[in-house]
C-alpha cells in the first residue's frame, strides 16, 4: 500500500510516522511539529500550514546534548 491515495491539493503535512513527543521540548521527534500544530493541522489554512512548514528547520525536535545514560552513571559509581 503507498500514500500515494492519500494526496491532495493541499499543503501536505510533514508527518514522517514517527510520532513520539519529546518529554521536554514538547515536540515530534520525527516532525519537530507541536503537539497543537498536529492536532489542528486538518483545519489549518494553507497559509498557516505553509507557517509551520518555514519554522521547522530551526527548530530542534530533541536536545542535542545526551544526558549522560550509562556513561554517567559509572563515573557516578
Amino acid at each position: 500500500m503507498t500514500d500515494e491515495v492519500w494526496k491532495r491539493d493541499e499543503v501536505q503535512s510533514p508527518c514522517i510516522k514517527i510520532c513520539v513527543i519529546h518529554p521536554e521540548t514538547r515536540l515530534c521527534t520525527g516532525c519537530a511539529r507541536s503537539i497543537d500544530e498536529i492536532s489542528r493541522w486538518s483545519r489549518m489554512t494553507d497559509d498557516e500550514r505553509r507557517e509551520v512548514l518555514a519554522a521547522l528547520p530551526q527548530r530542534s525536535p530533541a536536545p542535542r546534548v545526551r544526558r549522560g545514560g550509562r556513561a554517567a552513571r559509572l563515573r557516578r559509581g
